[in-house]
């Protein structure tokens, strides 16, 4: 009797016989799986003929993800490109006669009217979806950001007139307390949150060494 001599890429021989549909989740991604839930205020045991806490949870996820910002603020005739104020360019100013909206150009940032009263999350517990159990390593929380298209001209310069804002999808790294902003990171094009050598970003991108 000969002994039993596995394959060196054994893995890569086990990924290949595929029987049959699965029920795995295949679709890689660096955000923890509880980062997607909404938040229900309902009890873990409920009383029979009500909703059960894992079906509301659900069907609530799938509703949120119909709903996209872009089209919920076109819908009500807003220009996300035109939310972010720019620098003032008197030559270019539209009169009354021509009745281009707007007249006068958007000045005040976004934020002065933030409004955290019907929040179903502290900024605090969104970091803390990207926290697994039986991990220490806090991964990204998804979400969308209105950013420029152009990073290097949007980091030069944000109220820059060639800026096109649209929303984008990002991980949230960190929450800074002070000045009440979130740190975020582009997804790529496979919705991964990763850095110029393409590892994950975890712990807010803070390394061991600092």
């Amino acid at each position: 009797v000969t002994t039993f001599r596995m394959p060196e890429d054994f893995g890569s021989v086990l990924d290949k016989q595929v029987i049959g549909p699965t029920t795995e989740n295949l679709i890689k991604s660096d955000f923890p799986v509880q980062s997607f839930k909404p938040k229900v205020q309902i009890a873990f045991q409920g009383l029979p003929g009500q909703c059960p806490r894992k079906i509301e949870v659900e069907r609530r996820r799938q509703l949120y993800l119909t709903f996209d910002i872009a089209q919920l603020l076109a819908s009500k005739g807003i220009d996300s490109n035109q939310l972010m104020p720019r620098h003032h360019d008197p030559d270019n100013m539209p009169t009354i006669e021509e009745k281009k909206d707007p007249i006068f150009p958007i000045y005040l940032p976004l934020n002065i009217y933030d409004n955290d009263e019907y929040d179903c999350r502290t900024p605090e517990e969104w970091i803390s979806l990207g926290l697994e159990p039986g991990s220490h390593d806090r991964k990204p929380v998804p979400g969308k950001a209105l950013l420029p298209t152009d990073d290097v001209l949007g980091h030069e310069d944000p109220k820059s007139q060639k800026l096109i804002y649209k929303w984008i999808d990002v991980g949230v790294l960190d929450y800074d307390k002070e000045t009440e902003l979130y740190l975020v990171h582009k997804t790529d094009k496979n919705g991964l949150v990763r850095d110029e050598e393409g590892r994950p970003i975890l712990n807010g991108g803070i390394t061991p060494e600092g």
